[in-house]
């Protein structure tokens, strides 16, 4: 099966019962037939583009109560979906892709989200489903067309266009795991080839996450593991200005690499979070402490 084409329902063929409240029965009957394949993009935005296709997925099945029930930041699923949209038109702005949904006046996240979820609460959440779907789709195809290290900007923080898509691609795999949890569903991760660049966004962040939390890492290094399919190593420089790492690092951590991933999301709790440290304890302590610093609903 092609790789974008495996979407987070496959998995549900092997659930034993069938808890209440379970979307299990309709996405089981009704997504497959209604399913799509995510949007031809370029290389680098395919773990994107596959997020997209496995919340749709999510959603193809869902009926009334399903759209109204809550998720997270007190949204419920239609809002949800709307936050994603109004994300992703930002981001489409940043780069020259088309916007869609209500006229662009706000260019901040939490205004154009409040107005995205104004203009999607008078309309069928299918509509919504529809709109966002349509929004991720015109940036995917606009992103075939530019290279990985084109200049965007959302919420101020400038960066090539790759890492955007790839924080939009963490979002949406995180808030698809929201909805899924409040749904009681167990879905798979993606495959390991989109782990893994997502992976490396989110350890090439630490050095920013620490120093908008008041903690500078220069002239620091650190050894990353993160295992599990699609994980890998790394050894950073955690100060933001530093050259590459070298030499022995002053700090190891061990983790799972899904869990690391949301733990930069803003699911998980640093100070439970599971990781082997080694080295200089604080440090490490401090990298995981200001992990979530850059998470946003």
């Amino acid at each position: 099966m092609d790789p974008l084409e495996r979407l987070y329902l496959d998995a549900l063929l092997d659930e034993p019962a069938e808890p209440k409240l379970s979307l299990r029965p309709q996405l089981l009957a009704g997504a497959r037939a209604r399913r799509r394949p995510a949007a031809p993009t370029a290389d680098w935005a395919r773990p994107y583009a596959g997020r997209v296709a496995a919340l749709d997925a999510l959603l193809a099945a869902a009926v009334d109560d399903d759209w109204s029930r809550g998720i997270v930041e007190g949204w419920t699923l239609q809002e949800l979906v709307a936050h994603l949209a109004a994300k992703d038109g930002l981001l489409a702005a940043s780069v020259g892709a088309p916007v869609l949904g209500p006229e662009l006046i706000a260019t901040d996240s939490a205004t154009r989200t409040a107005d995205v979820q104004s203009y999607e609460r008078a309309r069928d959440p299918e509509q919504t489903r529809r709109d966002w779907r349509a929004q991720a789709d015109a940036l995917c195809r606009h992103l075939a067309n530019l290279p990985a290290s084109a200049p965007a900007a959302l919420d101020g923080l400038n960066a090539p266009v790759m890492d955007h898509i790839l924080a939009r691609a963490l979002e949406t795999w995180i808030h698809t795991d929201d909805a899924a949890r409040t749904a009681r569903l167990r879905l798979p991760h993606p495959i390991p080839e989109h782990i893994h660049p997502t992976a490396d966004m989110c350890a090439r962040l630490l050095p920013w996450t620490m120093l908008l939390s008041g903690h500078d890492g220069s002239g620091r290094t650190l050894l990353l593991e993160l295992t599990g399919p699609g994980g890998g190593e790394w050894h950073l420089a955690l100060g933001v200005e530093d050259g590459p790492a070298s030499g022995e690092p002053d700090a190891r951590i061990t983790a799972d690499v899904v869990g690391f991933c949301f733990l930069l999301g803003g699911r998980g709790d640093p100070e439970t979070f599971e990781a082997a440290v080694a080295g200089d304890l604080a440090l490490a302590r401090d990298v995981l402490t200001t992990a979530p610093a850059l998470s946003g609903p």
